[in-house]
């Protein structure tokens, strides 16, 4: 696989970030689904959203906070969870942070800019 640049994160589902800006890289695409790499600084909240896709999120460093269905919880270093499809959820990052999200099947669109 050939080097991914670091591309600005400013919206979710077409809805802008609070608190700032992120950044993602595109990992990997499969007919089934695709994996990225995304960084929210300290601060940085997507807003509530749901999407046509299910999305495990893997944290790999930081620490988030959210909710899924209105469900909070916070998520450290090798945690998970799954944001299902066609329900809310939000993430917001309480330190900066890093983790791996993969979203299947194939969003319809891009989910993230």
């Amino acid at each position: 696989m050939e080097e991914q640049v670091w591309q600005p994160l400013v919206t979710v589902e077409g809805l802008p970030l609070t608190g700032g800006e992120g950044r993602f890289r595109l990992l990997e695409t499969a007919s089934s689904g695709l994996a990225y790499l995304i960084h929210y600084p300290a601060g940085v909240a997507s807003p509530p959203h749901a999407h046509d896709h299910d999305s495990i999120v893997y944290v790999l460093s930081g620490r988030l906070r959210g909710a899924v269905d209105g469900v909070e919880s916070e998520l450290a270093p090798g945690d998970s969870v799954l944001h299902p499809k066609g329900v809310e959820h939000h993430v917001e990052a309480l330190t900066d942070s890093m983790w791996v999200e993969f979203k299947s099947p194939l969003p319809q669109r891009p989910p993230i800019a």
